[in-house]
């Protein structure tokens, strides 16, 4: 089967280590094949979409091994064909092998990325930026045909947008272009500092991490490295959520607070009773979550669009009404139907922004998740609902959480998986 039932009601007490980030993981799985060594990163989340991407590497030749949760990464024989198959179409972090492969070889043929339906996404970011550095696209049946002429050469890049992809893909193309590489407008996410601080270990020239300007100086080589990914923000985001939904109180071990101000923040505006220690983040939850009115998704470092789902989930048993505004996606309101079905009221004022009015307490039902957040944020909703809620679709829920199941049984909440 593929759910997930839920019976609510049961607070979440004791402590649950948080993941290694998928957001970080993937590029950086993609950034290996840049190299022409053996690769080891340890804290790795064991996720579908790391085993879709690891399918992806494996089709290009690259040998791969897990030890617990470290991997490692042979791209030795690496042979530069098609990305193409099943996962190349289902994820849309394929898209990372675009810059990476330039990088190798020159040359990348990709399918057209998928995977994702709370928006377009368009990769017009990521093409504009390359052809600034010389690469030459071409359209395909299902898919893309880049290449360079030349070589890779370094340039000034304005991005329109910081888009994290595009950002990411052009850091991975510039590690190989000889000279010096500005991205004005960069994505600051922490996940692109993630990747920056790998390639800078592995002999890259990366300055400006955190800001809006990176320079790359290219054409440096590369070598084998070990490396260790950061802890998920947004899942210890979600469980954070989870407990204002279920109440109680939790130890989030190996948080990063360090790029959770925005939502630890937010939280403390609920109510909750945060303590940053050396071990993590410690929450203490109110019986009911405080008086918010508004709430705005931005690009790091303000809240992220990958919890306005688990947000918004919580915020239908909260007190007074809430003003919800998507900034990033133009389709993440997918969950609010699912969340009516609960007892919700919400409203979609227009395609960017609800307005949700806090009830005393959800009830069970059936529900579907359609996406990765929006499916986690369901079962936040359920651990404080009323009765039993049995969500489908939780394949979904499986691309970026390791056993979101067992984490949240160890708490204390009455839930499995089927």
């Amino acid at each position: 089967m593929d759910s997930i039932r839920v019976q609510g009601g049961a607070p979440l007490q004791g402590k649950v280590r948080i993941q290694g980030s998928k957001n970080a993981a993937l590029p950086i799985l993609a950034a290996c094949i840049m190299m022409k060594e053996k690769c080891r990163l340890d804290h790795v989340p064991k996720i579908s979409d790391v085993y879709g991407m690891l399918q992806i590497l494996e089709g290009l030749g690259c040998r791969t091994q897990w030890n617990g949760h470290s991997l490692t990464v042979d791209p030795s024989g690496f042979h530069g064909k098609d990305v193409a198959g099943e996962a190349a179409k289902s994820m849309r972090s394929s898209i990372f092998l675009l810059g990476a492969m330039l990088a190798r070889q020159g040359r990348a043929t990709l399918e057209n990325p998928g995977g994702c339906v709370i928006g377009k996404r368009p990769i017009d970011l990521h093409v504009k930026s390359l052809k600034a550095m010389g690469v030459t696209f071409r359209d395909r049946e299902n898919g893309i045909l880049a290449r360079t002429g030349k070589g890779l050469s370094p340039a000034e890049i304005w991005l329109d947008f910081p888009s994290v992809g595009a950002t990411e893909n052009v850091i991975m193309a510039a590690t190989a272009a000889k000279g010096e590489t500005r991205i004005h407008g960069a994505a600051r996410e922490p996940e692109v500092t993630a990747l920056c601080g790998f390639l800078n270990a592995a002999g890259a020239g990366i300055r400006g991490m955190g800001t809006g300007e990176l320079c790359i100086r290219g054409g440096m080589p590369l070598h084998g490295v070990r490396f260790r990914i950061p802890s998920d923000r947004i899942v210890a985001g979600t469980y954070l959520f989870c407990g204002f939904s279920a109440g109680g109180n939790v130890l989030l071990e190996d948080a990063p607070s360090d790029q959770m101000e925005a939502i630890l923040l937010l939280a403390e505006r609920m109510g909750a009773g945060i303590t940053v220690t050396r071990e993590g983040i410690y929450a203490q939850f109110p019986e009911r979550a405080g008086m918010l009115s508004s709430v705005r998704t931005d690009v790091y470092p303000g809240f992220p669009t990958d919890l306005q789902s688990a947000l918004l989930a919580v915020r239908c048993t909260g007190t007074g009404k809430c003003l919800v505004r998507e900034s990033i996606f133009e389709n993440r309101f997918r969950i609010a139907g699912e969340l009516q079905k609960m007892g919700a009221k919400i409203r979609q004022t227009d395609e960017k922004c609800v307005l949700v009015e806090g009830v005393r307490r959800l009830r069970g039902c059936k529900v579907e998740a359609c996406e990765l957040r929006g499916g986690a944020a369901l079962v936040a909703a359920a651990l404080g609902a009323e009765g039993e809620t049995v969500i489908s679709g939780k394949r979904y829920v499986d691309r970026g959480y390791e056993n979101i199941c067992k984490d949240l049984r160890e708490l204390g909440a009455r839930i499995v998986g089927e």
